[in-house]
């Protein structure tokens, strides 16, 4: 193609898989809204292919990307597409390290460096089920555009029921902020300032005893994910995890996201995932969830 860049077909073969175009893309900042303690990083790509929910793409600021004395730069950091809406891709963020400091820093205009969409996304629910999205801080991320996606699926099929069911966990008030990004989130907080004074599991076990054919779908810290797959095991639940880990590629050539297979082996969160069957892990490690 005139412009070096290769798009390829989508692959939706279980979870969703759209290939990214061959090459890092130079891309501009929209804007960056401010919610609670997370930023929206809202970055034009209308050349882009629209991303599956659950993938994600790997950011860095096209200045300033860098530190210490040598100005080493820093690696590309890993991030869920939040939502996608006509060539416009947004991505949450926490400040929580150099790296997504740079970025919460960018303003309108400003570069963007864009590897993605990556990875391998949700697969609806099937035999049935409704979809029951669990949410932790700033992993709600991409179950956001996954609710964005049963919403018109469930509108172009004319079901009047709703699509999903958006259960969300938070520490604090602050962070309670990101439900808004949701249409009908039930949430709960560490320290009570907003909703159910507890751990969004509670919501979880509470929801399941009114109605338990459901498909779990799930983004947060690891312990959170680790509730979530033990209370599915438990009752025999399909889940569908979408882990985190550190990622200095993005395309399963480092190995450095790997965890381990239940029955032996490793699996590549960037390839094999980041959504992943929770029947495929015997538990979530510490390393593999999002920001507390």
């Amino acid at each position: 193609m005139s412009d070096g860049r290769l798009l390829a077909a989508p692959i939706r073969a279980g979870g969703g898989r759209t290939t990214a175009p061959f090459g890092r893309r130079l891309l501009r900042v929209v804007g960056v809204d401010d919610l609670g303690a997370y930023r929206v990083l809202r970055i034009a790509d209308p050349d882009g292919p629209e991303p599956e929910p659950g993938q994600f793409a790997m950011l860095a600021a096209a200045e300033r990307w860098g530190g210490g004395e040598d100005e080493r730069p820093y690696l590309a950091r890993a991030f869920s597409f939040a939502r996608w809406r006509d060539g416009e891709a947004h991505y949450l963020l926490e400040d929580v390290g150099p790296g997504t400091k740079l970025l919460c820093a960018l303003r309108a205009g400003e570069g963007v460096w864009v590897l993605g969409p990556l990875g391998r996304g949700f697969a609806a629910p099937g035999d049935g089920r409704r979809a029951l999205l669990v949410g932790g801080g700033v992993g709600i991320a991409p179950l956001v555009i996954w609710q964005d996606v049963l919403k018109r699926e469930a509108t172009l099929s004319g079901e009047q029921a709703p699509a999903s069911t958006v259960l969300l966990g938070f520490r604090d008030g602050r962070r309670a902020r990101g439900a808004v990004l949701f249409s009908g989130a039930r949430v709960a907080t560490d320290d009570g300032s907003v909703g159910h004074h507890g751990f969004v599991t509670d919501l979880l076990a509470a929801e399941l005893e009114k109605d338990a054919h459901a498909t779990m779908y799930a983004c947060g810290p690891p312990r959170m994910l680790e509730a979530v797959r033990t209370i599915c095991a438990t009752r025999g639940l399909p889940a569908q995890l979408a882990l985190e880990a550190g990622m200095a590629c993005g395309f399963g050539a480092c190995y450095g996201c790997v965890v381990p297979r239940r029955g032996g082996g490793y699996l590549r969160v960037c390839v094999d995932g980041p959504v992943i069957d929770a029947a495929e892990v015997d538990q979530v490690e510490e390393h593999a969830g999002a920001p507390a």
